[in-house]
């Protein structure tokens, strides 16, 4: 029974463990996130399941801006259920933001920014949302916002090749078409995580998460 139940909570925590802010103690988490509006990565260290820091780096296409920060992520609460799990988290982050595009004249300047990030998830559905805050001198200030509903079309094993089927909505209050809509599949097996999709403004979308 203990063994049972043992390998349940692995299969539930590690559907989604590979993409979250914090990972396990001692663990290394690198991600490489590219949608409609920017291309960034994060390689974070979590010295405890509380939380992590790291370098957070981005690549905003409409400005030709580039932002790079230490990033802290926070494990606010964690709810442990008998079939789900639901966590909440703290991402803010200290750096600076350049960009030679048109009027900016290759201004650099500092940058901060915070959000929350939350999920909830069984075995068979997954929901989550996220925003957050930037804030510069005059580059970059904006709030960006998204939500994901996805359902595993079938129930893996521990080990075994996992995949979601999900659909996330990003909003934008500044852009002229505010909201994107984005189809897309999550696979993952062992610490490798890939996700791809095409987003309502016709841009492919691609993610790649590898824990260590």
């Amino acid at each position: 029974m203990y063994k049972l139940l043992t390998v349940f909570i692995v299969c539930v925590l590690s559907s989604d463990v590979f993409s979250r802010p914090v990972s396990y103690p001692d663990g290394w988490t690198f991600m490489s996130m590219n949608d409609g509006f920017k291309n960034s990565i994060h390689i974070h260290y979590s010295p405890s399941a509380k939380y992590s820091v790291g370098y957070k780096g981005e690549y905003w296409r409409e400005d030709k801006s580039q932002t790079h920060a230490v990033q802290l992520n926070n494990l606010l609460k964690r709810w442990n259920k008998k079939h789900s799990q639901a966590n909440l988290y703290l991402k803010s982050g200290l750096g600076f933001v350049y960009s030679g595009y048109q009027s900016f004249n290759s201004d650099i300047g500092p940058v901060v920014f915070a959000g929350i990030a939350t999920d909830w998830e069984t075995r068979k559905y997954f929901v989550s949302y996220e925003n957050r805050f930037m804030k510069s001198k005059k580059i970059k200030n904006n709030f960006r916002q998204k939500g994901r509903v996805g359902i595993a079309p079938y129930i893996a094993n521990f080990g075994e090749l996992h995949t979601w089927l999900m659909l996330e909505i990003d909003h934008a209050p500044k852009e002229v078409n505010e909201f994107t809509v984005t189809p897309l599949i999550r696979l993952f097996k062992g610490p490798s995580l890939f996700e791809t999709g095409y987003n309502s403004k016709g841009i492919f979308l691609f993610n790649f998460v590898y824990r260590f």
